[in-house]
C-alpha cells in the first residue's frame, strides 16, 4: 500500500477502541516507516549520483511522515489515557471483588445461618461479581481461587435443600458446558492469535461460575482444560514458526553483511570497477528489502552493522568522485591553454613550424586526462577546428604554389613555340612530380586528423614528408635541366 493509504486506515483506527487496534496499528506502522525509509535511501541514492556533496545532504522533509507521526503520537496518548483509565477501573474492581468475597466468606462459615437467606445473597454475591470487570493480572489467580473456595465451601458446608443446590449445580454445568463446547470451537478458527484471545476470555468466564456437582466437576475441568492445551498448542507453534522464520532471516541477512564487507573499495580505480562494485551493493541491498524481520533483540543491532557498511561504501564513492571532478576540472584547465594555444596558432603562414607546433599541442591533447563530459566534445571541438583552420589554409597554399609553377611551365613553353608533346623523359618526370606533391599534401593533411594515433606512425609520416620534398626538389632540377637544353 502506499503511505497515503496507510495514513487514511490510520485514521480510521483512531476512531475505534485503542485497545482492540493495537496489532493493527503496529502493523500500519512497521509498513509505512518501510516505505518511508526505502524512500530515504532512494533519494539519497539519486544525490550521490547526481553529485551533490554528501556530507551536506540533507534529505527533503517529508510532511506526510509529519503527520503520520502526529497520528501515532495522538493513538499513544489516547491508549496511555485508555490504560490509566484501565488501570484505575481495575483496581476499584479489585475493591469490589475483594469486599464480595468478604461476604462470600462471612456466608460460608456461618454454618447456622438461614439457608434460604443466606443462598439468596450468595447468589446476589455471584451475580454481582460477574457483572464486575476485569482486575489487575497479579491479583487474578488469587482472587478466582478464593472465590471458588467460598463457593464449594459454602454449598458444601452449608446445609441447603438438596433440590436448590442441584438446581445450581445444573444450571453451572450449562453454563460450563456451553464454555467447553465454544473452546472446542476454536481449533477450526484459522487465526491462532484471535482463537487464543477468545480463549482467554472464555477462561475468565469459567472463573466466574460457580461450582457444579462433585463427582463431574474433574471431568468437565479436564474437558475445558483439553480444549485449551489445543489452542495453546496451536499457539505455541505459531509463534515457534515466527521465531525460527526470523533466526532464518538473521542468518540471511548476516551473509548479506558478509557479502558486502567483502567488497573493498581499495582497489576501486575508474568508473567501470565502482560501477561494478554499486551494483554488486544495489543488488545486496534490493535482496535485504526481500527478507522479514530477524529476532526482536538482534533486528535493530544487524540493520546498524548493515547500514554502516553501505554508508562507508557510498561515502568512499563520494570521495572518489569527488577526487575525479577534480582531476577531471584541472584536465579541463590544461585543454583550455592548449585550445589557447592552437586558436593563436591557426592563421600563422609559416606551415613548417607551426604543423609542428600543433602537432605537439595534439601529442600534448591526448596526455591530459578526460575532462567532464559536459564539456569535452565542446573543447575538442574548438580545439579541432583551429587544427583544421590552419591545415586547410596550408593546403590552399600548397595549391597555389602547384597552380603558379605549372603556369609557369606553361609560360616558358610558349616563350619557346612549343605546344608541341613534350619529350618522354620529361613526361615521366612531370607525373612523378605531380604524384609525389599529391602524396605528400595529403599526408601534410592527415597529420591533423592522426592526432589520437600513436606517436610511432606521426613520426614515420613527418620523415616520409621530408623525403618527398628532397625528392619533388631533384625532379625538378631534372625538368630544368631537360628545358635548358632544348
Amino acid at each position: 500500500m502506499e503511505k497515503q493509504e496507510l495514513m487514511e486506515q490510520l485514521k480510521v483506527l483512531l476512531g475505534k477502541d485503542v485497545n482492540e487496534v493495537k496489532d493493527q496499528v503496529e502493523d500500519l506502522k512497521n509498513q509505512f516507516y518501510r516505505i518511508y525509509h526505502q524512500e530515504l535511501e532512494a533519494a539519497k541514492k539519486k544525490a550521490e549520483e547526481m553529485g551533490e556533496n554528501m556530507e551536506e545532504y540533507k534529505p527533503v522533509v517529508d510532511e506526510m511522515e509529519q503527520d503520520f507521526r502526529q497520528l501515532i503520537a495522538i493513538y499513544k496518548q489516547r491508549r496511555a489515557e485508555a490504560n490509566a483509565a484501565r488501570e484505575a477501573e481495575q483496581q476499584q474492581n479489585l475493591l469490589r471483588k475483594q469486599n464480595i468475597l468478604e461476604q462470600m466468606k462471612e456466608l460460608a462459615e456461618s454454618e447456622t445461618a438461614d439457608v434460604t437467606a443466606n443462598l439468596q445473597k450468595m447468589r446476589d454475591l455471584q451475580a454481582e461479581w460477574k457483572t464486575i470487570g476485569q482486575v489487575p493480572a497479579p491479583q487474578v489467580a488469587a482472587l478466582w481461587k478464593e472465590y471458588q473456595h467460598y463457593g464449594e465451601q459454602f454449598y458444601d458446608l452449608v446445609k441447603i435443600n438438596h433440590e436448590l443446590r442441584e438446581y445450581d449445580f445444573k444450571k453451572n454445568l450449562q453454563e460450563k458446558t456451553a464454555l467447553c463446547e465454544q473452546a472446542e470451537a476454536l481449533k477450526d478458527n484459522p487465526d491462532i492469535v484471535a482463537a487464543n484471545r477468545t480463549l482467554q476470555q472464555l477462561h475468565e468466564e469459567w472463573a466466574n461460575i460457580g461450582p457444579v456437582a462433585r463427582e463431574l466437576r474433574e471431568e468437565l475441568w479436564n474437558r475445558f482444560k483439553d480444549a485449551s492445551t489445543v489452542i495453546n498448542k496451536r499457539h505455541q507453534e505459531y509463534f515457534d514458526k515466527i521465531h525460527a522464520k526470523e533466526e532464518e532471516n538473521l542468518k540471511k541477512k548476516e551473509e548479506l553483511i558478509a557479502r558486502a564487507a567483502e567488497i573493498s573499495t581499495d582497489e576501486l580505480k575508474s568508473n567501470k570497477q565502482w560501477d561494478e562494485a554499486t551494483a554488486q551493493i544495489q543488488a545486496i541491498q534490493a535482496e535485504w528489502r526481500t527478507i522479514g524481520f530477524a529476532p526482536k533483540k538482534q533486528n535493530q543491532s544487524v540493520y546498524d552493522d548493515f547500514r554502516a557498511i553501505t554508508d562507508k561504501f557510498f561515502a568512499a564513492k563520494t570521495a572518489f568522485y569527488k577526487s575525479m571532478r577534480d582531476e577531471m576540472n584541472n584536465n579541463l584547465k590544461q585543454k583550455k591553454d592548449l585550445l589557447r594555444q592552437a586558436e593563436e596558432l591557426k592563421d600563422s603562414t609559416d606551415w613548417k613550424e607551426t604543423t609542428d607546433k600543433l602537432i605537439a599541442l595534439q601529442k600534448q591533447w591526448k596526455q591530459v586526462g578526460p575532462v567532464a563530459r559536459k564539456y569535452s566534445e565542446d573543447v575538442w571541438k574548438q580545439f579541432s577546428a583551429a587544427c583544421d583552420h590552419f591545415f586547410e589554409e596550408k593546403k590552399k597554399a600548397f595549391q597555389a604554389d602547384h597552380e603558379a609553377y605549372l603556369k609557369r611551365q606553361e609560360e616558358r613553353k610558349a616563350q619557346k613555340g612549343k605546344e608541341e608533346e613534350l619529350s618522354s623523359d620529361r613526361r615521366k618526370l612531370v607525373r612523378m612530380y605531380e604524384a609525389i606533391q599529391l602524396e605528400t599534401k595529403t599526408m601534410e593533411n592527415n597529420m591533423g586528423f592522426f592526432s589520437g594515433k600513436a606517436e610511432g606512425l606521426l613520426k614515420s609520416m613527418k620523415q616520409k614528408i621530408e623525403a618527398n620534398k628532397k625528392r619533388l626538389d631533384e625532379i625538378e632540377a631534372k625538368i630544368a635541366e631537360l628545358d635548358a637544353a632544348e
